[in-house]
């Protein structure tokens, strides 16, 4: 079996694809080309967002693929920055609009804090501001524009802030993971409590590529170090989302039918490559 026909279940009924094709920083233009290959290739899960300014070419990519809708599972997010009601709903109806896919299968909250305020110490939690977007995000799922809800780069107290006032449950929480950097607090309560840990940046935005401890595991699994990083998500139960824009390496990044073994595993896990 490929890891391209392999699903996670989520909490509310639907299921996610295992493995998707990220496109941050694929630029508007670039996008129609890079998921029709993507989809071509065989993954059934592009993750976009509205702040990505790609999803009209993601739509495209989509339409030229000919694939049929429900064969295409699409992710997008609220902006950071949209943090009232009628900012997020402002923020779907132009998702919706420039996807042009119909529905959206699964819609985030990008970040609890707008970007500029992310990673500051003393800044605003917010906790009342997500609950709006939260409310204009489940009048889209109600209305069925919008098939699953979840958040991204949430922290657990970020998290059970929305859990404690929903009426629809977070299905999942993409946050950066890969190796050397896991985020375990998070992890752990998300895998405990039925939400899914999306990982983005699976390979360190490239970073991870050229480190010499990962090419000894990778070449003794016969493996590139992407891959490797890749599996390495999957047998952490996260669904990973690695990024390209050329056709060798999204092809690449789908020949993730390996197990690592335990020592890998425990190995990978004692690296530490981020703070």
């Amino acid at each position: 079996m490929s890891i391209l026909t392999e699903h996670f279940d989520l909490s509310d009924g639907h299921t996610i694809p295992k493995l998707g094709f990220g496109t941050w920083q694929t630029p508007n233009d670039v996008a129609p080309e890079a998921v029709s290959q993507a989809l071509e290739i065989g993954y059934t899960h592009i993750d976009t967002a509205r702040a990505y300014q790609n999803e009209a070419g993601v739509g495209d990519g989509w339409r030229t693929s000919g694939l049929d809708r429900e064969s295409v599972y699409i992710t997008s997010k609220v902006p950071a920055e949209a943090k009232t009601y009628e900012e997020a709903k402002a923020a779907i109806a132009t998702s919706l609009e420039q996807l042009n896919a119909g529905y959206i299968d699964l819609l985030l909250i990008h970040a609890p804090k707008p970007w500029p305020q992310m990673f500051k110490a003393d800044m605003p939690r917010y906790f009342e501001a997500n609950l709006q977007v939260w409310k204009a995000m489940e009048e889209a799922h109600a209305a069925g524009q919008v098939h699953s809800l979840g958040v991204s780069n949430f922290q657990v107290d970020d998290l059970t802030n929305i859990t404690e006032h929903a009426q629809v449950m977070p299905q999942a929480n993409q946050i950066r993971f890969h190796i050397g950097y896991t985020q375990d607090e998070v992890v752990e309560y998300c895998q405990s409590h039925g939400v899914l840990i999306e990982a983005y940046s699976p390979l360190g935005t490239g970073r991870l590529l050229g480190n010499p401890d990962l090419s000894v595991i990778a070449d003794n699994n016969d493996v590139s170090v992407a891959q490797l990083c890749i599996r390495y998500a999957l047998q952490h139960g996260c669904l990973p989302l690695p990024k390209s824009t050329h056709r060798q390496y999204i092809e690449a990044n789908t020949k993730v039918d390996f197990q690592l073994s335990a020592d890998d595993m425990a190995a990978l896990d004692a690296l530490k490559l981020d703070d």
